[in-house]
């Protein structure tokens, strides 16, 4: 495949100035007296170093926050770096991996999870040849993060090509479901990055506490090329999201449910009807809690270019009509939490007239509730890569990459306005 994969963004993205620091003015013409979603934004001292970029957050079962990254090593490599929040103080960052091979992209990056044991879960992915040809390597850690079990390649097709665009999944007996997006089949069929032939596809397996693979399944036999995938558990079982592909250049959000026993058919979240015959680097992501599913995406569908939501109370097996947050602007890059009263707490990046914005907007059944709310100037660059949610109770922290030379990781946090209920 071409190393150009990336830089095909029809989506108009123009790269704008970074503005440092943290934001907490309401934004967008908000009506009087109206709430933000989150109170004022308190600064966090990152424990990333200068140089650090393309972070990503977890929860554990004890409300342990975990913010994993890349940065850079003195050798010219890599590492995948992970630090512990506990109450306000962050552990001493550990390396989880390290390499001069290390796949480094703004859009497909590294992640950790934690496991309903105690046990952590982490994925980054190493070269196997020249442009966008990478696999996947994952690894776990029984003791926070402080050693790593000799990482496993969840995929076994062999083929020198693109894996990536991982969602990992925690399984209460231990179990660990992987999905990814997989490009065996321009090595296979020798097809160019260019010829409308070449499909990527979105495949899954487990890995056992032990390491041992289950079977490979395939979810989906043509998919968007390079958006990222979204995975959550739901009380019916896990359910994945993705940016399908139709032979008409129809790229909209597709679910696939497992469902006694199988996984279902790919069906559309939405039917925005998006036709672009190139991958827009805007994957869509996904939170639940029992029943309840939420699912927010961008699309341009039409124009003006929209930040969506839609939500489930099936488990995914069916969603109500999409709703949009009011971006005027959006960029996209999109990240959801669903709070305890069936709200969603959705991020995005929008362009402004000097630059962009993270933002952030509480969206309910009926539509938005309050004003959006500035996290903090950032980028519509590709450099200023997607900014990360996680919440724990009552805060909600936020995570992103701050542009420069050098970069740096940052970090803020702000309690729900009116709690999470």
């Amino acid at each position: 495949m071409a190393s150009d994969r990336f830089q095909r963004m029809r989506a108009p993205l123009r790269a704008a100035a970074v503005v440092g620091g943290i934001a907490t003015a309401v934004g967008c013409g908000a009506a009087p007296g109206a709430r933000p979603p989150v109170a004022a934004l308190t600064a966090l001292e990152s424990p990333a170093a200068p140089g650090s970029g393309e972070p990503n957050l977890a929860v554990g079962p004890d409300g342990t926050l975990y913010l994993s990254w890349l940065e850079p090593t003195a050798d010219g490599g890599h590492a995948l770096r992970l630090a512990a929040r506990r109450d306000t103080a962050w552990s001493e960052p550990v390396t989880v991996a390290s390499g001069d091979d290390f796949f480094v992209n703004w859009a497909d990056f590294p992640s950790v999870i934690a496991l309903p044991d105690g046990s952590l879960a982490a994925h980054w992915l190493v070269r196997t040849g020249r442009g966008a040809a990478y696999d996947i390597h994952v690894a776990r850690s029984r003791d926070g993060g402080a050693t790593w079990a000799p990482a496993v390649v969840p995929h076994r097709d062999g083929t020198v090509s693109e894996h990536g665009f991982v969602s990992m999944l925690a399984g209460p007996d231990g179990r660990l479901t992987v999905v990814w997006l997989d490009g065996r089949k321009y090595a296979e069929t020798g097809a160019s990055d260019h010829d409308p032939s070449a499909e990527m596809t979105v495949r899954l397996t487990t890995i056992d506490p032990d390491g041992a693979l289950g079977p490979e399944r395939l979810l989906d036999g043509r998919t968007c090329d390079c958006c990222q995938t979204a995975a959550a558990m739901t009380a019916a079982g896990p359910v994945v999201v993705y940016r399908d592909r139709s032979a008409d250049e129809v790229r909209d959000i597709a679910i696939v449910r497992f469902v006694d026993g199988r996984w279902t058919e790919p069906r559309p979240v939405h039917e925005d009807g998006w036709v672009i015959p190139a991958c827009p680097v805007n994957g869509p992501a996904i939170a639940a809690a029992g029943r309840d599913v939420v699912v927010a995406w961008f699309t341009a569908a039409n124009d003006p270019p929209r930040v969506r939501v839609a939500f489930s109370a099936d488990a995914g097996a069916t969603f109500g009509a999409p709703l949009d947050v009011g971006a005027a602007t959006p960029v996209g890059r999109v990240d959801v939490e669903r709070l305890d009263d069936g709200t969603a707490l959705v991020s995005w990046i929008e362009r402004t007239a000097d630059a962009a914005e993270i933002r952030v907007r509480r969206i309910g059944a009926g539509g938005p509730i309050g004003p959006p709310h500035t996290v903090a100037a950032s980028s519509a660059a590709r450099a200023s890569g997607f900014p990360r949610m996680a919440r724990i109770g009552d805060e909600v922290v936020f995570a992103w990459t701050e542009p420069g030379r050098p970069s740096h990781v940052r970090v803020a946090a702000a309690r729900l306005e009116g709690g999470s209920t």
